[in-house]
């Protein structure tokens, strides 16, 4: 990545203000960090510009498939600065199955779904398989597909006139088209510039890679997820971890391309799936997955892609649980996803109603945003004013037990009596029931 010295010496220098930065300097900084785009700024001379693009591009190119961004990854590590776009898990469909049957298929990949400390985990996308070896099957069962699934396709064949006639009946949809290689590649590019798609490369490993991806680029194309023809763990994790770091360390652009696999199913398949969220892969493709076997790995994922910088927050706001009354206790905490989501099921199990308002701490715990100064009596009043809590109800208001020290000044500014909580939320049931009998 240049220096922001190296951008600044291509930026027109008006210190214009267009870009939202008071000086192209600092704007130029941004692109080094990679925090702007050169689109931001309005009066970029055309030669500087792509100079500028072709700098300021992630070494890992960003790939759309459907609405799904692929790649883009600029790290080796999440801890360096973080992983940006989640591991898309992909089912297969067969193009053998009637409408029914693939209406079923696709309900139940949609089935599987979760929510999780606020976030929705799901499958991203339905790869439908050419079974048939027939193109007019194949097209006929891809338009079926497209109005019964609403997310990312993938069109699994290795016949050039079957990914024409597929791609050609859904291309608004901007399906993955998998299943180029060394033998069919001229045809598939030509059918993959056409529709406007990208292709998925078949490679045996990471040298036939670096040529295939050669013949793309001399053709005019770059849209390209590749499949380094993994059939083990050890593979999987060998090839993209030399694929990545060939991208990241040494700028290596015939391997800067996202990663994906075919895994098939079973136990052994998850696995091969673990290995690759962890390391590098943009699309797994299973046979079938367990909705037993999804929610793991769907919880691996978002561990990976979570910034390591930023915290699981929840929006500051005021809960009801229970079908609170005027009556009601008044509860609160900060709005870091754990304490909430643990909060609230220990208010649950004591059954009874209580207004719970959640304080933007950003994202910190009850004692590192008390200490850090984001969780203080001015914090959580101003809390209660925007959201009327104190008018809902004239129940109790219960401060965590963890910061007792800023009852006092708290029961000023909000003018009612504050009574000290518990320390650990798994005694807030009994402490509630002691209140409120």
């Amino acid at each position: 990545m240049p220096t922001a010295i190296e951008f600044f010496k291509l930026l027109p220098k008006t210190n214009c203000k267009d870009c939202g930065q008071p000086t192209c300097l600092a704007f130029a900084m941004l692109l080094s960090n990679q925090k702007a785009t050169i689109d931001q700024c309005p009066h970029v001379a055309a030669d500087a510009k792509e100079t500028l693009e072709e700098a300021s591009a992630p070494p890992v190119r960003t790939i759309k498939v459907g609405d799904k961004d692929m790649g883009g990854e600029t790290v080796l590590y999440r801890h360096e600065r973080r992983f940006i776009n989640p591991t898309a898990y992909a089912l297969t469909a067969s193009d053998t199955l009637d409408d029914a049957a693939l209406k079923e298929r696709c309900d139940y990949v949609a089935s599987l779904s979760y929510d999780r400390v606020g976030m929705i985990f799901d499958a991203d996308m339905v790869c439908l398989r050419n079974d048939s070896g027939d193109a007019a099957i194949f097209a006929d069962r891809a338009v079926k597909l497209a109005q019964c699934w609403s997310k990312g396709v993938v069109l699994e064949t290795k016949d050039p006139s079957a990914a024409k006639t597929a791609a050609t009946a859904i291309k608004d949809r901007k399906p993955l088209i998998y299943g180029a290689n060394a033998d069919n590649l001229d045809a598939m590019i030509a059918v993959a510039k056409e529709n406007g798609c990208a292709l998925g490369l078949v490679c045996k490993d990471e040298n036939e890679a670096v040529a295939l991806t050669e013949r793309c680029a001399a053709a005019g194309f770059k849209d390209l997820i590749l499949d380094l023809g993994a059939n083990n763990l050890k593979e999987t994790l060998e090839r993209q971890t030399i694929a990545r770091r060939a991208a990241i360390k040494h700028k290596f652009k015939p391997l800067g391309y996202p990663l994906m696999n075919r895994v098939g199913s079973g136990e052994y398949a998850v696995a091969t799936a673990v290995i690759s969220t962890m390391k590098y892969g943009s699309l797994v493709i299973f046979d079938d997955l367990k909705s037993y076997e999804a929610l793991p790995l769907f919880t691996l994922r978002q561990n990976i892609y979570t910034d390591p910088q930023v915290p699981i927050q929840v929006k500051q706001d005021l809960y009801p649980i229970g079908n609170p009354d005027e009556h009601s206790p008044i509860m609160f905490t900060t709005n870091f996803s754990l304490t909430y989501f643990t909060v609230r099921a220990d208010i649950e199990k004591a059954k009874i109603p209580v207004w719970l308002q959640i304080v933007n701490t950003e994202g910190l715990s009850v004692l590192t945003a008390y200490s850090a100064g984001k969780f203080e009596p001015e914090r959580v009043a101003e809390a209660f004013e925007e959201s009327g809590v104190l008018s809902k109800s004239d129940g109790a208001v219960i401060i965590p037990g963890l910061v007792t020290r800023m009852s006092g000044k708290l029961q000023e500014l909000i003018g009612r009596k504050v009574i000290v909580g518990t320390n650990d939320s798994r005694d807030i049931p009994k402490h509630l029931r002691s209140i409120t009998q």
